[in-house]
């Protein structure tokens, strides 16, 4: 049977997707991923099992907050039979070190799902980000060049309430019905409140349900906002992506005209250490 968590890896996540966007735009093969707010290290594991299958070395260090994700992210990890390459930490990401954990080089640092707009204040993200840099450096045995990346969306919608809904399918034949939900903005604070909510159905039936399944309390930071802050901290190369979509060898292409975005836009902002 699904869960709340399968779900949201079917319906939301593309691991696949995002670690070769990664590797691509990193350029040196990175070794060592660092997967802040984690979730259930769908990206983390990912980037393991592919290091894997094509005989290279590579670790991940994912890190979750919450104790059920974590938990579950612990038995996904068993699962895959990925031993010692990912290290998972339950902890806050923001602390450092986060649960008296060494605090790790990496060659990347991501935050995704949205998940920075879990830091609500600019000192904080500053703060985080310095922390991000400072990995980096320390990374590819000590020479640093390696990139920081978060998604972020916003546009003309951003603060608008509602919602949309998809279908998906299943890995044995049910329908997923996906829900995502605004249910609450507030553009002098920059801060929402959105929900998940899903409807797994087998044959026309309701076979599970999870409304609101996952609810998020997010300050949605700007594009600007987020350049600004890394380009304070000492990251350079700051760029906007929009297309994670990239073939073998093909280098990501960064969003030269505002036009590119369109009305409503989910968008990666990367700089490198």
């Amino acid at each position: 049977m699904l869960d709340r968590f399968a779900c949201y890896e079917l319906c939301v996540q593309s691991p696949r997707h995002i670690t070769a966007f990664l590797r691509a735009l990193h350029g040196q093969h990175p070794t060592v991923l660092r997967e802040d707010f984690a979730g259930t290290a769908a990206i983390s594991r990912q980037w393991c099992l592919e290091a894997a299958r094509a005989g290279e070395s590579a670790r991940a260090i994912a890190v979750e907050l919450d104790a059920e994700t974590s938990r579950r992210a612990a038995e996904l990890m068993a699962e895959s039979n990925l031993g010692a390459s990912l290290k998972l930490i339950q902890g806050n990401c923001l602390a450092l070190p986060c649960n008296g954990q060494q605090s790790d080089a990496a060659d990347v640092v991501f935050v995704g799902n949205f998940s920075i707009g879990y830091i609500h204040d600019r000192q904080a993200l500053v703060q985080y980000l310095t922390h991000s840099l400072n990995r980096l450096r320390r990374g590819n045995a000590g020479f640093g060049g390696g990139i920081f990346a978060c998604d972020t969306y916003g546009g003309a919608g951003a603060f608008r309430l509602g919602g949309i809904e998809r279908k998906h399918p299943g890995r044995r034949g049910e329908v997923i019905r996906y829900s995502w939900l605004h249910e609450h903005a507030d553009p002098r604070t920059s801060t929402v409140r959105n929900s998940i909510s899903f409807r797994v159905e087998i044959n026309g039936e309701i076979a599970q349900e999870w409304p609101r399944a996952f609810v998020y309390e997010w300050r949605l930071w700007s594009i600007a906002e987020l350049r600004e802050a890394m380009a304070e901290v000492g990251f350079s190369d700051i760029n906007v992506f929009k297309d994670v979509n990239v073939a073998p060898g093909e280098t990501p292409r960064p969003v030269d005209n505002p036009a590119e975005l369109g009305d409503d836009w989910i968008v990666i902002v990367a700089g490198r250490a």
